[in-house]
């Protein structure tokens, strides 16, 4: 339907007027034209609630606990180590540790009671963080592997990229302020180096914006004995992590 507006039907009264006059010359398109279609113009649209964008909301830090990581592992089957393991060796100390050990892999010993560092690697560990005047429970400790390599080897290099993302995870968990790597095995792994411990041990190392000591194994003190360089090499190396977490240095003598 067209609409007419006021100015449109003035003007052809005035023309059929004109025409009734006898002038002439008015196109007869003009005299039987109509009115172009007009659209009324739409109402405005309100702004609702609804419409509103919604507001900005920080979105919380999930926090995956250690609990669900090792849900999350089961019985774990993802490398060939599971199948030749007795027990899956998760972690062991406080889940807010302000200090993580990290090893290789479990032995027979961890292997049988499904616990790291509990045989004689494990109490020369025992025996460091006593040294610092620590407890077992005021720390972590865990390994690159979870599964014990048969023989006690070195994991291997597939063994390592099945197995180390748990680990990831058990420190983006815990959230220490320094993580010390016992040995090549887990220095390299988590530093992502084939250097030798010998030359990365005594200074620190960014691991991920944490603070990463590499220091000797547990289990090669024991092959060099407990009052040797080696020995305390390892005492240098967590003299420089106590006071990293601003905790006291205990007075120690090198026995002669």
């Amino acid at each position: 339907m067209n609409v007419q507006s006021p100015l449109y039907a003035s003007l052809t009264a005035y023309l059929e007027d004109l025409q009734e006059s006898g002038i002439d010359g008015i196109p007869t398109e003009l005299r039987t034209a109509t009115a172009p279609e007009v659209v009324p113009p739409s109402p405005p649209v309100a702004v609702t609630e609804q419409m509103a964008p919604p507001p900005v909301e920080e979105t919380a830090e999930l926090h995956e606990t250690l609990e669900q990581i090792r849900k999350s592992l089961g019985a774990c089957q993802r490398c060939k180590l599971g199948a030749t393991r007795k027990n899956l060796v998760f972690g062991v100390g406080t889940p807010r540790a302000r200090l993580v050990f990290v090893g290789e892999g479990p032995g027979a010993d961890e292997d049988s009671q499904g616990e790291p560092f509990v045989g004689d690697a494990g109490k020369m560990l025992n025996r460091i963080i006593a040294a610092m005047e620590l407890r077992r429970e005021d720390v972590y400790i865990c390994n690159v592997v979870k599964c014990r390599p048969p023989q006690n080897r070195p994991p291997e290099s597939d063994e390592v990229l099945t197995c180390s993302p748990f680990l990831l995870r058990q420190l983006r968990s815990i959230k220490p302020e320094v993580v010390v790597a016992l040995g090549t095995s887990a220095t390299q792994a988590l530093l992502q180096t084939k250097v030798a411990i010998s030359k990365m041990r005594g200074k620190f190392h960014d691991f991920n914006g944490i603070p990463l000591m590499p220091t000797y194994h547990p289990s090669y003190l024991l092959r060099t004995g407990g009052n040797s360089d080696s020995f305390w090499s390892v005492w240098d190396d967590m003299t420089q992590v106590l006071q990293l977490l601003n905790l006291p240095v205990p007075n120690k003598s090198r026995k002669k």
